[in-house]
């Protein structure tokens, strides 16, 4: 029977692909760039998008809701997902490396263990996303919510963790030895819980790959912003726009707070579309307060120009 050579030329590209992935556990540089094509800037060698340190700074002094909010105005309504149980009250900010977790089957992971044994990687495989991690990272694992033997850390690496990224990780799964990990000074864990038992039956199936947590979805290199309402994932590309926008709506309570309490401006001429006397103003005012400014005043004037709220 006579084939296609169009089938078999798509069959042997798809198999060529499948061996690309399987060989490093990732995706490939292509198409990660591919998925987030939408990023102009620096990249890791890897095709992760690199959000510049001054940016996570940033994120770190914003309000969760603020951001959201713009994702939700930009169209982005599946990037928040809350019900977390942390180790203490710092906030999390930083580039998703991510992690797909699957239950284990002894043939797959004796297969990806040899694997990984050829490509210098040592340990159980919920540490070898560790061993990538850079500062400014936030190791995000989707562990497919398991609690019991689902602890994906305790405090060895969760010190490691925290001496490769200075950050900390996002877990739908659950971590254990909350107390060694509560003493890491600057650290935190979101999870789904706390358990004593040891990581047993899970096997990592996916390194920097898309994944899903709860009901977001999440690249490689997204902007993690994790915090007592719970975590908000930013596409790399809206990063910078989501920031600022949370950035002026701060500065906005600010000059209103102000106005109002000086009985210039009412508190519905604030919290409406502004008129060129208030506008005027609020101009006035950011000259007179330079340090509380992050942003360019052309972020400003463009903001200013999009905004109806």
């Amino acid at each position: 029977m006579a084939i296609n050579k169009n089938i078999i030329g798509v069959l042997l590209a798809f198999s060529f692909c499948l061996g690309r992935m399987a060989s490093a556990q990732t995706i490939s540089k292509e198409e990660l760039t591919f998925l987030t094509s939408e990023w102009k800037g620096e990249r890791f060698a890897d095709g992760r998008p690199k959000i510049s340190d001054d940016l996570l700074t940033r994120a770190k002094n914003i309000g969760l809701d603020d951001a959201w909010t713009a994702l939700k105005n930009l169209g982005y309504v599946n990037q928040f997902e809350g019900g977390w149980k942390t180790v203490n009250d710092e906030a999390v900010t930083g580039r998703a490396v991510t992690a797909m977790f699957m239950p284990s089957r002894p043939d797959v992971e004796k297969n990806i263990k040899a694997r990984g044994a050829k490509q210098g990687r040592a340990g159980n495989t919920n540490s070898w996303p560790i061993d990538v991690l850079v500062k400014g990272d936030v190791y995000v694992a989707d562990g497919f919510g398991k609690i019991a033997a689902g602890t994906l850390m305790g405090s060895t690496l969760g010190n490691s963790i925290f001496s490769k990224s200075g950050n900390g990780v996002v877990f739908d799964a659950s971590a254990r030895d909350v107390e060694g990990l509560s003493e890491i000074k600057g650290f935190n864990a979101f999870v789904r819980d706390f358990h004593p038992s040891f990581l047993e039956n899970e096997v990592l199936m996916g390194l920097n790959t898309p994944i899903r947590i709860g009901g977001a979805m999440v690249l490689p290199g997204d902007l993690v912003i994790a915090k007592r309402e719970g975590v908000l994932f930013v596409p790399a590309q809206l990063a910078e726009q989501v920031v600022a926008t949370a950035e002026f709506v701060s500065l906005k309570d600010d000059f209103g707070f102000e106005m109002v309490k000086a009985g210039k401006f009412k508190t519905g001429q604030i919290d409406s579309e502004w008129t060129p006397e208030v506008r005027q103003a609020f101009y006035k005012w950011v000259d007179e307060h330079p340090g509380k400014i992050k942003m360019s005043r052309a972020t400003i004037d463009k903001i200013l120009e999009k905004r109806t709220w």
